[in-house]
């Protein structure tokens, strides 16, 4: 890198830190760790600015006595490719992308900062922050065409320490392996664009939030003229890798390193291709992206795929979860432990159970009336539409139950102008790796069928890139041998959608028997490469009953890998995923 700060503003510089290294790996080349092998050594640090950006200038310090008191340069980290966290009252935890500021190879620098007081801890995280918004960062790509510009609409609207960790999960490769082996997922995305091969040959397309790549590589498959590929974490490195490893079509992709409130391109998308879908849809609020790269560079009338999504909701009853959740508490019932009363807890620790949305799959028969949903339509939203979402509830009970709380799950629409293509997450269809979730009621509604049940389902964006839920639902009892309506019922709970309790290692209320699964193997033909969709539960117009009925996915390479036994088929997917 070379040294152009003579013109930056006056530095700001700090002592008193030790740096541990934990590994410098380079992308495209072998890994190693620095030669003081982990030993922490003194260093100072100087916050400077240059062309390039804001950046840390860390300086070896020499012990006292040493032969040399040279103060030496240790290592320069530029923020805009730094992620800093804060990993204890005295230790941040640095990840350094350094890929693009030098001319080697692509490297991965990780290591820890030790300070003597949390204060100076304090001081000097807040001065990075501080130096890092008020940089002006210029980051040319290729050409020098594509900039980042100053305004950064996400950091304004979400938490540093979230959106550390999102980009540190999107940035790993296994992470990006489970999305691509939900074979409903990527086989529904590879359909829609390669059926719709009219609407990407010699087009102009953008992937927002491009993650390994495998988007960009379909659309190039389908003739587009040229694919750019914005990816924020650093997963980038990874998606040029293997770009470039797929010949020729790694001519016609581009590789964006930023994030797409920030970074400019030298011209308009024809398409936007992305997968910006979360649990419950909206969570990690990446829809809001996918608006704003909307806004800033489709050009009118130009096609989103998806084009748009919908959030289906049902009342559902199950005996089972209901239970396992109050169960838990029952832990804090315990008036002897250890000769502790831990009982003046139990019913913090009770609602706290059931603050925590279900994310599994389950049986379509728990839920008790038919489904009603919300529309969002990608290419008219505007992103402050995402920020509160309100639904009115109004459902009419089928059968005598006890009402546990709210079903939902989404499906979003591939409008193309060759085939419209849906990818649905309903109970019932094949299992993606979105689930369904679950609102459950700390008290549960008693409704008789044909009874009607009302309520709100209200979603409150927050600052870690997730919702608050807000769900009222109310029935009024009916006298027995009366028709008369008694008292109204009502139940609310608030939960965190950040915050779910993951129950995909439960066996499924609907399970097959080992009998049925091996009638089902028998009566299934000789896979193709392809498998049937399921009609989701509740489709509720015919138009859309029969494209659901007509999808497809991709199973693993046509292979017919063994079905009574997931795990081993897990590992088996795992173990030869990259080598297929």
């Amino acid at each position: 890198m070379e040294d152009s700060s003579s013109d930056s503003p006056p530095a700001r510089a700090f002592n008193g830190m030790s740096v541990f290294p934990l590994t410098e790996m380079v992308i495209d080349g072998t890994s190693e760790v620095w030669p003081t092998f982990g030993r922490p050594i003194s260093v100072s640090a100087v916050l400077k600015m240059d062309r390039h950006g804001s950046f840390v200038e860390f300086s070896r310090i020499p012990p006292p006595g040493a032969e040399v008191e040279k103060v030496e340069l240790f290592t320069r980290c530029y923020l805009h490719l730094s992620q800093v966290m804060k990993a204890g009252p005295k230790l941040q935890m640095w990840t350094v992308n350094d890929s693009e500021d030098t001319d080697g190879p692509s490297k991965m620098l990780a290591f820890g900062l030790q300070f003597g007081l949390q204060k100076e801890n304090d001081e000097f995280h807040s001065a990075i922050q501080e130096h890092r918004n008020n940089a002006t960062k210029l980051e040319t790509v290729d050409s020098g065409t594509m900039s980042i510009s100053t305004e950064n609409k996400f950091e304004r609207k979400i938490e540093s320490s979230s959106a550390k960790m999102y980009f540190h999960y999107y940035g790993q490769l296994l992470h990006q392996q489970n999305m691509m082996q939900d074979y409903v997922r990527t086989g529904t995305y590879y359909a829609a664009v390669i059926e719709n091969h009219a609407d990407f040959e010699g087009k102009i397309v953008v992937d927002v939030g491009a993650g390994s790549g495998i988007l960009s590589l379909f659309a190039a498959q389908a003739s587009a003229k040229h694919v750019y590929a914005v990816e924020a974490s650093a997963m980038a490195e990874y998606a040029r890798k293997l770009i470039a490893g797929n010949h020729p079509l790694s001519q016609r992709i581009t590789v964006i390193h930023g994030k797409v409130e920030e970074v400019e391109l030298p011209e308009k998308a024809d398409i936007l291709i992305s997968e910006p879908m979360g649990t419950l849809l909206v969570n990690e609020r990446m829809l809001e992206s996918y608006i704003i790269a909307r806004d800033r560079f489709l050009v009118p009338n130009g096609k989103m795929f998806p084009s748009r999504g919908r959030i289906h909701m049902a009342p559902f009853s199950d005996e089972y979860l209901y239970g396992e959740i109050a169960n838990k508490a029952l832990f804090w019932q315990q008036q002897s432990y250890y000769g502790v009363d831990l009982t003046p807890l139990r019913d913090t620790a009770f609602q706290g159970y059931f603050s925590q949305p279900v994310v599994d799959a389950f049986d379509p028969r728990l839920l008790i009336a038919q489904p009603i949903m919300h529309n969002i339509d990608f290419l008219t939203a505007k992103e402050e539409d995402l920020y509160e979402i309100d639904i009115p509830l109004e459902f009419k009970s089928s059968v005598a139950a006890r009402v546990h709380g709210l079903a939902c799950w989404f499906d979003v629409l591939f409008d193309g102008s060759t085939v419209q293509r849906w990818l649905t997450t309903a109970p019932g269809s094949p299992t993606t790796h979105w689930y369904q979730i679950r609102c459950v009621l700390s008290q549960p509604l008693y409704v008789l069928a044909g009874q009607p049940i009302t309520g709100r389902l209200h979603l409150i964006a927050h600052s870690s890139q997730s919702y608050t839920i807000h769900l009222t639902m109310s029935a009024s009892s009916i006298i027995p041998g009366s028709n008369r309506v008694g008292t109204l019922q009502t139940s609310t709970a608030k939960l965190d959608l950040k915050e779910p309790y993951y129950r995909m290692t439960q066996s499924p209320a609907f399970a097959w028997s080992q009998q049925e699964q091996q009638q089902q193997v028998e009566e299934l033909p000789a896979p193709q490469g392809v498998v049937m969709m399921q009609q989701p539960f509740s489709a509720d117009n015919e138009d859309v009953n029969q494209d659901l009925q007509s999808q497809q996915f991709v199973v693993s390479n046509g292979l017919q890998l063994p079905q009574h036994n997931p795990q081993q088929l897990q590992q088996y997917q795992q173990q030869n995923f990259w080598s297929s």
